[in-house]
């Protein structure tokens, strides 16, 4: 079946509360995609963010992100009023997130809402239902609560190595702050829930993330050492990353551990299936990043400054992959698999059945033939103008060589009336991918100051673009219709 959607992560929406939520505007944008036509909404990954912002590097795999519980809803339920809302700076402007101030005051907000909880019987069956990560998740933050934000390698050695008498005086000492931190994950997923509920109702997935990493300070590692490369002292051996190339003479040092694949294989990826599991629930169809990694990965000596000296290490392939759709036969999942592709990544795709990525933003660089020119697509693929990585396609216009524009405008024909952007658009709708997914920026034919990530650095232009109150327009949302209706993509 053709289908499409768009590329809007949840921090993007616009509200009053510095970054976008679950609440009032995401329930809105499910209404506009449904008014579109169309039947995919793709997000970002939903867990916790640290260093950095990035939702790609987080503290746990399977908790959700408390800056997006949405405290309109927590003031309708009686644990926080308005005047507590208002009465924290959430923002210096509306159309950027401001994750500072996120990180001092939205923690501030839900201990006033703490204060008024009683708990319950849905309360108690959340933490029942999640009791093979949250204790552990819920632990974590309550003891870097209490080391001051220090990472867990930096913690007293018995607890560092999660000595079990430690432990258990540490969930004795730190009883409240854990169970404050349960009932955060309880107010995400309570509200997740609703509006995942509501996009179904409406004819609308979700596509969402699972990063193939996580950070070396995160429970993920802390509560589960044995599954990556570490040495005796807890550091890791080797980290991940990619090797130089055209765009990085050094490479990219990405620093997350790698994984002890031998020992996740031998009890048949457990714990990659209980994530693969708990994306499956958040999420309708669930997009593997960096999966090439999984054929062969870049392993980086630790403590090198560069991604230099890696070497590729072989990954556990299909072996993965067959244990992946033997344990969770109805997982829909889309891979991501860009970057450098040997033809034994190539194979690997091709083997997993799962459809791959096409950019159509990636198709003219050079007169050179190209797999992400449409006529070279298969239908088993998704096809999108532009990812969260890349430029926006306006800015792909405004910045590329001549001779590659050129060839662009030759490949999609623009009219005039419609110009550029727009028909870029229509050249990915035409595609024979069973999937369209847009970015809602190049909806809205953004520039530079749309963009969502800048691989490769730190600053605070990635991750912090927001919508212009008003964006989900009728005339905009008509549009879309129309397009979607021509290209046979409506959702049914």
């Amino acid at each position: 079946m053709r289908e499409s959607g768009i590329l809007l992560h949840i921090s993007s929406l616009p509200g009053p509360y510095g970054v976008g939520t679950i609440g009032r505007q995401a329930f809105q944008f499910v209404d506009f995609l449904k008014k579109a036509g169309q039947s995919c909404w793709q997000i970002l990954p939903l867990n916790p963010t640290g260093y950095g912002d990035s939702p790609y590097q987080s503290c746990c795999t399977f908790a959700g992100n408390p800056y997006f519980i949405d405290l309109d809803l927590l003031i309708q339920d009686g644990l926080l009023t308005q005047q507590e809302a208002d009465g924290f700076h959430w923002c210096d402007r509306e159309d950027k997130a401001n994750f500072g101030l996120l990180y001092e005051n939205r923690a501030k907000a839900l201990h006033i809402a703490y204060g008024r909880f009683s708990g319950g019987e849905e309360f108690d069956r959340f933490c029942r239902e999640n009791s093979s990560w949250l204790p552990d998740y819920a632990l974590f933050m309550a003891l870097k609560d209490k080391y001051h934000g220090a990472p867990w390698y930096q913690w007293d050695e018995p607890l560092m190595r999660r000595d079990t008498d430690a432990v258990w005086q540490a969930r004795q000492e730190l009883k409240d702050s854990i169970r404050y931190y349960s009932f955060v994950q309880y107010l995400f997923f309570s509200q997740w829930e609703a509006l995942h509920s509501y996009a179904a109702e409406n004819g609308v997935q979700f596509i969402g993330d699972v990063p193939i990493y996580v950070p070396y300070d995160s429970c993920d590692v802390w509560s589960n050492p044995e599954y990556f490369q570490l040495d005796g002292d807890m550091n890791p051996v080797a980290v991940a990353g990619c090797p130089p190339d055209a765009f990085s003479q050094d490479g990219q040092l990405w620093g997350n551990p790698l994984y002890s694949w031998e020992h996740l294989r031998k009890d048949g990826y457990g714990w990659w299936m209980r994530r693969m599991k708990a994306a499956g629930k958040l999420y309708d169809v669930v997009r593997i990043d960096h999966f090439r990694g999984f054929e062969a990965y870049w392993a980086i000596p630790f403590g090198d400054d560069t991604a230099k000296n890696g070497k590729w290490i072989k990954g556990p392939g299909m072996d993965f992959m067959n244990t992946l759709k033997k344990e969770l036969p109805e997982l829909k999942v889309i891979v991501e698999d860009l970057g450098f592709l040997t033809q034994e990544v190539l194979d690997l795709r091709e083997q997993s059945g799962f459809p791959g990525m096409k950019i159509l933003g990636f198709a003219f660089d050079s007169r050179e033939p190209s797999d992400y020119l449409p006529y070279m697509y298969t239908s088993n693929s998704v096809c999108y103008t532009a990812t969260h990585d890349n430029m926006t396609t306006r800015q792909w216009f405004e910045t590329a060589g001549e001779d590659a524009v050129c060839y662009a405008r030759e490949y999609i024909r623009p009219t005039q009336e419609e110009g550029d952007v727009w028909a870029m658009i229509r050249a990915a709708f035409a595609s024979v991918s069973d999937r369209c997914i847009i970015p809602i920026q190049d909806y809205l034919e953004l520039g530079e100051k749309g963009r969502m990530n800048f691989p490769g650095t730190m600053t605070d232009a990635n991750w912090t673009w927001r919508a212009d109150q008003g964006f989900m327009s009728d005339a905009l949302a008509e549009r879309i219709y129309d397009l979607t209706k021509l290209y046979g993509r409506l959702a049914e």
